[in-house]
């Protein structure tokens, strides 16, 4: 869906974003994980074209970005970043329909759309369409902002710490909010952060990026059991990689033969869980199942404690 092709950002003599290369699968969320200074928000903007390469090509779904006209592009990409930046003047559904106005939608689509994605994020139309952003709480104001970057239905998010000034509970339920959705819509997202939980949690493939380049690409799991140099190592985290690997790995991935007493857990569900499940009932198995609740087998105490092994 996302192609960047040897791209590089200098201001004067100093790269920013030195040649970087990196391909994004539709329907997935790539997350973009570095310390402060390392290129990784630049890089996001340069998808949009907020931030112009100096060198290299960035395509979406196989079209080179530098031959569309700016306002084309970017009414066809969602973003959304740190502090919601809604407009205080105008009303939660105001906010919302911003882009699907410019795109002249009819009115009945436009209301249509406003609905449906305050239902998804969990906030009731009739409570909250007539809103002003000051009404809402931080949560809920990071929320219509993500809604307001899907409104247009685009092929593509991006998203610059869009949870960085949330509270860990609020946080929380707001990535959580925002892979239901993702999951709903099969929307491509590209999501930058410094935080490596967050990383872990929300990313199909996470990109470490330090002094403009990306130093490893892969699944959570890869950084966590391969990573490729002592700064990734040190990123990911040295002391806890066990249970960090625990978490970014479903039930559904050592699932055995057998039967298991108890309430079962559902595929999706984290080895962490699982683990902490197991030793909540004091049991040596418990039962999986898939979503629609048919069941799958079990997860074994053994099965996950070897999961978590690193090296």
């Amino acid at each position: 869906m996302i192609e960047l092709d040897h791209v590089t950002k200098r201001y004067g003599d100093a790269a920013v974003v030195d040649d970087v290369s990196l391909t994004v699968e539709r329907g997935t969320i790539m997350v973009i994980v570095g310390t402060s200074g390392s290129g990784k928000s630049t890089l996001l903007r340069m998808i949009n074209r907020l931030v112009a390469p100096t060198k290299g090509r960035i395509l979406i779904d196989g079209r080179d970005t530098a031959g569309l006209p700016e306002h084309d592009l970017r009414r066809g990409i969602g973003y959304a970043i740190q502090g919601h930046g809604l407009f205080p003047h105008r009303t939660v559904a105001e906010n919302i329909a911003t882009v699907p106005r410019l795109l002249k939608w009819e009115k009945d689509r436009v209301d249509e759309r406003i609905d449906a994605l305050l239902a998804a994020f969990a906030l009731e139309p009739g409570l909250f369409r007539d809103k002003y952003p000051h009404q809402l709480s931080g949560g809920e104001q990071q929320r219509v902002g993500v809604a307001r970057a899907l409104a247009a239905d685009p092929a593509v998010l991006l998203m610059d710490e869009p949870f960085g000034a949330l509270d860990p509970i609020i946080r929380d339920k707001a990535q959580e909010d925002l892979l239901a959705v993702q999951r709903r819509l099969g929307t491509t997202v590209v999501l930058v952060t410094h935080d490596m939980d967050e990383a872990f949690r929300l990313g199909h493939r996470v990109a470490v990026m330090a002094d403009g380049r990306v130093r490893q690409v892969g699944t959570p799991a890869d950084l966590l059991t391969r990573p490729a140099d002592a700064f990734v190592s040190r990123l990911t985290g040295t002391n806890d990689r066990a249970l960090k690997l625990l978490s970014v790995r479903p039930v559904g991935s050592v699932v055995s033969p057998g039967p298991a007493d108890g309430p079962p857990l559902p595929e999706t569900a984290s080895l962490r869980d699982a683990l902490s499940a197991l030793l909540w009932s004091g049991a040596r198995a418990l039962p999986v199942a898939d979503a629609s609740g048919r069941p799958l087998g079990r997860v074994t105490l053994d099965a996950v404690l070897a999961s978590g092994r690193v090296g």
